[in-house]
């Protein structure tokens, strides 16, 4: 009796010699995995990038290096919450898996931040929501 195959699935075990073009980075969009740790604890903060002193001249040296940005190439955690600096709004947004941070933006991830620090960055104006310390 011949080996039936189901329609579109191989029976044999070898790897298909044309899934590495049509899936180049199979994991992306996971929320799991290395690549967002390593992202995250680069240690490039707002106080490293010259060109933000200027778009955050209210904030403190210590309040700028708070400010976690992620490198080029990092790619965004899938439903979490992130910043661009570079937006003139600076409208909070929730990233899909295929997002990646490149040259155009500095993303600020939401879970790296303390909330007053984040309140503040998004234009939150009721002081109990962004803690200036004057009470």
């Amino acid at each position: 009796m011949a080996q039936q195959q189901k329609a579109g699935k191989p029976t044999d075990q070898k790897a298909d010699e044309w899934q590495q073009d049509l899936n180049p980075n199979p994991m992306a969009g996971q929320n799991h995995g290395i690549e967002r740790s390593d992202a995250v604890n680069n240690d490039l903060t707002a106080a490293d990038v010259k060109e933000l002193h200027g778009y955050l001249k209210d904030y403190t040296t210590d309040e700028l290096r708070q400010i976690v940005i992620l490198p080029v190439g990092a790619r965004l955690e899938q439903g979490a919450k992130y910043l661009d600096l570079k937006d003139p709004e600076r409208k909070e947004f929730m990233a899909m898996g295929v997002m990646e941070a490149t040259s155009e933006n500095w993303y600020v991830p939401k879970s790296e931040i303390g909330y007053p620090l984040w309140n503040r960055l998004t234009g939150v104006q009721n002081p109990e929501r962004i803690d200036t310390g004057n009470e």
